[in-house]
């Protein structure tokens, strides 16, 4: 099942499958229910209206996004390779704590084609393709979406007590094109791919695989949910497994497209 965010006659209606959900149906409204009874609360109110209109960002302005670092070993590596102190990569890499951070509100995401930035403070950035979990008030992951997690290399490398300037300012978080309702067993081994393209070539291309992570999904989620309560749910970004080359950096003008299984998100730079 495909749940989906449209703008219908300038008010935001969610779909499942192609078909209008009620107007009052939100995804915050769907997230406070369990999966058993949000599944079987979709089946009964979907309406026979098809939508007519492109997607928007598959999040309600109330609800959050985090993110999950240092999560696959090319991520560790990369990141030691840019800082000034690597030892702190290595640790979390090793530890039993992960890395969670804060990474946007539900209003400051970006949409599907919409446009993503870089910082003009930061002289290297990268868009980070991941995997990103959505989990309602229980706990329970009842779905995923495709997510970027738009990164400046150069302001993280400098100091990592600079990462919320590296990873948290004005469309650097983009998701989309909707959440695919599946069970966390689907997403042990989703195919990942990321193009880069620039004047209509591709200059950068990588892959990975969601089972080149080291922490299990339910871990990451656990430790979100530890002393910290969702009653709308949360979504949650699991790490980039793709890093471009050090001579890489994006530019206004890029097109970033991202694959995971079967969806796609693309987003310009800004």
């Amino acid at each position: 099942m495909i749940l989906s965010r449209h703008n219908i006659s300038n008010a935001d209606r969610w779909a499942i499958d192609g078909m209008l959900l009620p107007p009052e149906t939100s995804l915050s409204s769907l997230l406070q229910m369990s999966r058993r009874e949000m599944m079987s609360n979709l089946a009964s109110i979907a309406s026979a209206e098809a939508v007519n209109g492109e997607p928007l960002a598959p999040i309600d302005a109330d609800q959050e996004v985090w993110a999950s670092g240092v999560t696959y070993m090319s991520s560790r590596l990369a990141r030691e390779a840019e800082s000034e102190t690597a030892d702190v990569y290595e640790k979390v890499y090793d530890a039993d704590r992960p890395e969670l951070f804060f990474k946007s509100n539900g209003w400051r995401v970006v949409g599907p084609n919409g446009n993503i930035r870089v910082r003009s403070d930061s002289a290297w950035d990268v868009p980070e393709p991941e995997l990103t979990l959505v989990i309602n008030a229980h706990e329970e992951i009842v779905g995923f979406t495709v997510g970027n997690d738009v990164s400046s290399r150069s302001i993280e490398g400098e100091n990592p007590l600079y990462l919320p300037q590296a990873k948290v300012y004005n469309q650097s978080c983009a998701l989309g094109p909707a959440i695919k309702l599946v069970d966390s067993e689907s997403l042990r081994d989703l195919p990942i791919h990321l193009q880069i393209h620039r004047s209509g070539s591709v200059v950068f291309e990588g892959e990975t695989r969601t089972s080149q992570m080291k922490r299990n999904l339910e871990e990451l989620v656990s430790y979100l949910f530890r002393e910290m309560d969702f009653p709308n749910g949360a979504l949650l970004m699991t790490g980039t497994g793709i890093i471009p080359t050090e001579e890489f950096t994006l530019q206004s003008g890029d097109l970033v497209r991202i694959q995971i299984d079967d969806m796609i998100l693309e987003n310009p730079v800004l």
